[in-house]
């Protein structure tokens, strides 16, 4: 089973179980006269809806590559997560609306033993519900269904706190009803906004996760030609499917030949490891000359001095055409163009033969 009908599957037995839960928990709901039992049911409901959603979001998502997407429909997933949020959010605030409404005109609730029964069993099985989705979900990496999962598990808290308020009535005759709603909706609400940041930064194009950057840079250092990896980026186009590119640094004695080799191989282990498609660009460095050693060597102590400058790279030089090139990754939180300007003059001042071509690139991953 591909990972797309995995995730079907799951949708399917996350909407009977909510769907189930939402008769019950309306039937009792109804009969106790209790609105924190009864916006449980709609949250339920709410979930069965943000299934159904999740099954037509990754049918969608599933499409193979066409002229106007290559890079595939992946990105659906992300849109997929908006929309449920979104659903999450306007399930908060039409509950904290009734909420504060029954706080202020509370009604009697009488609750059963039997009623107790249906809401403690309703608990278990979203406890259920949750392990088993976010599991699945974290196995497959479907954000959708880890965040049903979270929410499901979430929802077994708040149906607990409906059993305490259950019992605060039935021991010390205490009407927390409408107090217990605007709590539970606050929460959907909180929950509903972190559901929703996670995709929209997902859309925007967030940092490299360092759990796959660090050791992706590491794999491509482990070949004996490279010096070092430089410029790493990867785009998402959907949970899994990511594309990137990366700068090595080689010997500038290697040939072209041996290059495009070394390339290949790279390439090919990047992706068999991470499922990776990356493509390769490179740095050739040149240490054989003393002039541009000691320029180096400059530019080097220019950049100890800037702690805004986060890493030099890509060190290269010309001596018959007195040019030096090399890239600055500086920190976000500074000019970058001033402090370029700041480096190129310092530089210019020891070496006024040469001109000084940088590149200012972003801290993109780790």
């Amino acid at each position: 089973m591909d990972r797309n009908q995995r995730i079907v599957r799951t949708s399917i037995i996350g909407i009977a179980a909510n769907l189930v839960l939402v008769a019950f928990k309306t039937a009792v709901g109804l009969a106790t006269h209790s609105i924190a039992v009864i916006l449980d049911a709609v949250n339920n409901l709410s979930d069965a809806l943000s299934s159904i959603i999740t099954i037509i979001g990754t049918k969608l998502s599933g499409k193979r590559p066409d002229k106007k997407h290559p890079y595939g429909h992946g990105r659906i997933e992300y849109l997929t997560s908006v929309v449920i949020a979104v659903i999450v959010l306007l399930a908060g605030l039409t509950s904290l609306r009734e909420s504060v409404g029954k706080t202020i005109h509370p009604e009697e609730t009488s609750y059963t033993a039997v009623s107790l029964v249906i809401i403690a069993a309703a608990v278990v099985v979203k406890l259920l519900m949750g392990h088993y989705t976010k599991r699945v979900g974290e196995e497959i990496n479907a954000g959708t269904l880890i965040a049903s999962g979270s929410d499901a598990t979430f929802d077994a808290v708040l149906s607990f706190s409906t059993l305490l308020a259950a019992a605060a009535k039935l021991l010390w005759n205490w009407q927390i009803e409408g107090v217990l709603g605007v709590v539970i909706s606050l929460f959907i609400i909180k929950a509903g906004v972190e559901m929703l940041l996670d995709p929209i930064n997902s859309i925007i194009g967030r940092r490299a996760d360092a759990e796959l950057s660090v050791p992706l840079r590491e794999l491509i250092c482990s070949f004996p030609e490279v010096s070092g990896a430089y410029d790493l980026t990867l785009h998402n186009y959907g949970p899994n499917q990511t594309i990137g590119s990366v700068h090595i640094e080689v010997p500038d004695s290697m040939t072209a030949r041996q290059i495009h080799f070394l390339t290949r191989c790279i390439a090919a282990s990047v992706y068999e490891k991470y499922g990776v498609v990356l493509s390769i660009g490179v740095y050739a460095a040149n240490d054989s000359s003393a002039e541009l050693t000691e320029i180096k060597h400059a530019a080097e102590a220019v950049v100890e001095q800037k702690p805004e400058i986060l890493q030099m790279h890509g060190f290269f030089g010309d001596e018959e055409k007195k040019i030096v090139f090399f890239d600055l990754i500086v920190d976000f939180s500074a000019d970058a163009n001033e402090v370029k300007e700041e480096v190129v003059s310092q530089l210019m001042k020891k070496f006024p033969k040469y001109r000084f071509d940088i590149v200012l690139d972003s801290d993109y991953s780790d």
